[in-house]
């Protein structure tokens, strides 16, 4: 096999079509029964090169404090993470001094952008349905003074020509009539008409489709237990169904990357941060619905219509690779709706939501690692924390321009994936049986 890739979510089945695009022989191996079953299940659904800015920004250390034991808060850190964030959280910190901080923004900015413009091209070419809005995405601000930063962000990326527009209340509402019940709680809004929104999962499904006509291998249901290194060099992969071989090793795992490349002597500076959300079947609702994904800086979530679903997304938490639902963090979204469209949440069933939570890859300096690591065969895409669905489709494109020696159409350096410091001598490991 010439290219394997560790995980069937955004960032697999994004760099899978890249490179079967070129011709290139390409086997998936996802732990799921299907694509995009597991983070790219139940996201946002936003698209938006708008909201670039790393989680790391000056000032989040005492943020992050204050929250601790609080379930309210928008990022809360469990005890029990504490261990495993210790070396991640001094170079996190260390990454939110502001020039580091709006250095990584921009970089985050020009691939956001960069895979929004190769998602539309994707989409048309093969008339892709994933419950697709173009109309951009909004904030809304309650007060003056919350809308400071977002407002600066927005006038620092504008150099980089992102379009936006700064609304009143009235605007706002032109916007999105359906917030007319909260008006007078709102001074205004910002609306960025670049962005878009969509269902992750249902993309996921339709790239899968389409890669496997383009003869992919795909194989669901197999889990990946550790890489086959030696001597420098990494050369397949041993699952539970046996060992599978290959010149080039693709892990795009999300959070679970980590403890792979761990155990063949990479550490990855990545760490799961938790996030929820509840989808509202809208077809139940006798009352219209929103148009426009909404994020509400005050209680720090979004609101994102997906055709005639309502997904409700947001919160950020530290706990190791828990995936619990925890009943305080849903009822956290569910006040957010209330606070947003109290029509809304007084005619829903709350006994028919969906909740989820899913673990997004947060890497420290606020970008994702894509391209070689120091190990020969080996290559990563991952660590794009909250933006996965918005760079998942350039992301690919770039990790398949470097591995095919083409010139990549974005500057690749903020993201390489040796960036980090060289792995420790992995300890030797027999090499599986291949899997016929």
């Amino acid at each position: 096999m010439k290219n394997l890739i560790v995980g069937g979510g955004l960032l697999g089945l994004c760099t899978a079509h890249a490179l079967v695009s070129r011709g290139e022989e390409v086997m998936l191996l996802e732990r799921q029964k299907d694509a995009g079953d597991e983070t790219s299940f139940a996201n946002g659904g936003m698209l938006t090169p708008s909201m670039a800015d790393p989680w790391n920004s000056p000032g989040v250390g005492w943020h992050v404090l204050r929250s601790i034991g609080d379930d309210s808060a928008p990022m809360l850190v469990r005890p029990q993470a504490f261990p495993s964030l210790i070396s991640w959280g001094i170079e996190f910190l260390r990454h939110s001094v502001r020039s580091r901080y709006e250095r990584a923004t921009r970089a985050s900015y020009a691939l956001a952008t960069y895979s929004l413009d190769e998602t539309r091209k994707l989409r048309e070419s093969l008339g892709l349905e994933y419950a697709v809005g173009t109309r951009g995405t909004m904030k809304v601000f309650r007060d003056q003074k919350t809308m400071r930063a977002p407002l600066a962000l927005a006038r620092m990326l504008e150099q980089q020509g992102m379009s936006y527009r700064v609304l009143d209340r009235a605007q706002v509402l032109e916007v999105e009539p359906q917030l007319e019940p909260i008006a007078d709680e709102l001074v205004g809004g910002l609306h960025f008409t670049g962005d878009e929104s969509g269902d992750a999962h249902l993309f996921c499904r339709a790239l899968a489709e389409d890669v496997g006509t383009r003869g992919a291998n795909l194989r669901f249901g197999v889990e990946v237990k550790r890489l086959i290194a030696n001597n420098g060099k990494v050369s397949g992969v041993e699952t539970k169904e046996g060992g599978f071989t290959a010149e080039r090793v693709i892990v795009a795992a999300g959070s679970y990357s980590t403890p792979l490349l761990k155990a063949v002597g990479l550490h990855l500076p990545v760490r799961p941060a938790k996030g929820y959300s509840i989808t509202i079947d809208g077809s139940e609702l006798d009352c219209d619905l929103p148009t426009i994904p909404v994020v509400d800086q005050g209680l720090h979530a979004a609101v994102t219509p997906l055709g005639q679903r309502i997904r409700v997304a947001g919160t950020a938490e530290f706990t190791g690779f828990d995936t619990q639902i925890r009943l305080a963090r849903i009822q956290n979204l569910l006040a957010l709706l209330e606070g947003l469209y109290p029509e809304i949440a007084v005619r829903m069933n709350r006994e028919r939501i969906d909740p989820w939570a899913g673990l997004r890859p947060m890497s420290a300096d606020g970008l994702p690692f894509i391209g070689s690591a120091h190990l020969q065969g080996l290559y990563l895409n991952t660590g794009h924390g909250a933006l996965g669905w918005s760079q998942a489709m350039g992301s690919g494109k770039l990790l398949a321009d470097l591995i095919c020696g083409e010139s990549p159409e974005i500057d690749s350096a903020p993201y390489r994936a040796d960036r980090i410091r060289p792995p420790k001598a992995p300890r030797e490991s027999k090499t599986a049986k291949p899997m016929r």
